[in-house]
């Protein structure tokens, strides 16, 4: 039968014919039209979550993880994501070169890292990316370069450590002090780079003790230092260090005739719960609160990002270095964006922004300043010793001398 032609049917395949060229024209413009591009800031982390310096690199990853999704919940960048880039070092330089070679290729236009950074000088230089480190040695940042801290190097802050032990000393000779730990770059070298300097003070130096990095028996160590007349042992460079040591001093009946402190990262939580009352009065010069100063607006927001994320807080004690360094991170890119734009940025205007740093408040834990003299940011230390199976200041806050080598 044949259908005939009414202005019906031509109005239907008029308005039919008219809303497929609308959907035509609607896909090929959402095709043709390039979408919005989030705009990214990834930034470096390297670290030893594995291997020997894992008791102290594990909690500051944590931490810094945690503080990164914050920055980008709270948008602390506005309109730009912060990814964290991380890779576990083993404590290997080689491994730890490979993967900062591909953080380069990446375009990544900050590093952060908890491993000594020497090795890398030369290579920032030549591919102009800052580096913030949490393992700070004289190599690492004199002269300055585009490697930068949060605070004083690990023999800065054993010289203030020094004045301390002066301070409280009532013999009539020099107090006598000798290190121990690895020979590595974190080890007694770390350390005895103040010699000169602390010998200036009134200190007698004695010769370094090497141990592993978590020694099984040191009996041997202590009985030299024990006959040298050691008054003081100052252990580096981790709490998996130190709790062997001391527990080998309290069987040999030397706890009481040597005292017992060290670099920041063996007074914590570990070391506290292994050796119990053997603990008491171990000292240590921290570069910032200790994690339990809740009034503290870091150390509280530490502590709520730890517990929102994970269910839990789990602290060593120097975990709060990485919202330090995260921060400082965060703000030099985010000032770097004001500047040059997010389409320009790379690490040299980073690197820029770092250096216009004055007086940046660390939420309450310190206050960040670079000059090109200067890349520690603060120079701040403080004295903590435990007493009572706690871990409390014993001196006001001391600005660290510069020990260049």
């Amino acid at each position: 039968m044949k259908v005939g032609y009414t202005w019906r049917n031509g109005l239907s395949v008029i308005l039919a014919g008219g809303f497929l060229a609308l959907l035509l024209s609607l896909a090929c413009s959402s095709v043709s039209s390039p979408p919005i591009e989030d705009k990214v800031v990834r930034i470096g982390w390297l670290a030893g979550l594995t291997g020997p310096a894992a008791a102290a690199s594990t909690y500051p990853h944590n931490v810094l993880a945690d503080y990164i999704k914050y920055v980008d919940e709270e948008e602390l960048i506005p309109g730009v994501t912060v990814e964290l880039l991380w890779t576990d070092t083993r404590l290997e330089y080689p491994l730890a070169i490979s993967q900062y070679r591909r953080f380069v290729d990446r375009g990544i236009p900050i590093v952060l890292t908890i491993v000594v950074p020497e090795p890398f000088r030369n290579m920032l230089a030549k591919d102009e990316v800052p580096m913030i480190t949490l393992a700070v040695t004289e190599g690492s940042i004199y002269p300055p370069g585009w490697v930068y801290t949060v605070y004083p190097t690990w023999a800065e802050s054993f010289a203030v450590w020094c004045h301390w032990v002066i301070g409280n000393w009532d013999e009539d000779r020099p107090p006598r002090i000798a290190v121990m730990g690895p020979d590595s770059t974190s080890g007694p070298p770390a350390i005895e780079v103040a010699t000169e300097y602390v010998e200036s003070i009134g200190i007698e130096m004695l010769p370094s003790e090497i141990v592993p990095w978590m020694p099984m028996d040191t009996t041997p160590q202590l009985l030299r230092l024990h006959e040298r007349g050691a008054d003081y042992v100052y252990i580096c460079p981790i709490w998996t260090t130190a709790v062997p040591i001391v527990k080998d001093a309290e069987r040999l009946g030397f706890i009481g005739d040597m005292h017992f402190g060290g670099i920041e990262n063996t007074q914590s939580e570990g070391l506290l719960e292994a050796l119990g009352s053997a603990a008491e009065g171990y000292t240590s010069p921290r570069v910032s609160p200790w994690w339990k100063e809740a009034e503290v607006p870091g150390i509280k927001l530490m502590t709520d990002l730890r517990t929102k994320y994970e269910g839990r807080f789990d602290f060593q004690g120097d975990d709060i270095h990485a919202i330090e360094a995260g921060a400082v991170a965060v703000e030099a890119v985010k000032r770097a964006i004001e500047t040059v734009g997010y389409e320009n940025l790379n690490g040299a205007s980073v690197k820029t922004a770092m250096d216009s740093m004055k007086n940046f408040d660390v939420y309450g834990l310190k206050r960040i300043s670079y000059t090109p003299q200067d890349h520690r940011g603060s120079t701040m230390v403080r004295i903590y010793q435990v007493k009572g199976g706690k871990v409390v200041p014993v001196s006001d806050w001391q600005e660290a001398p510069m020990i260049v080598p």
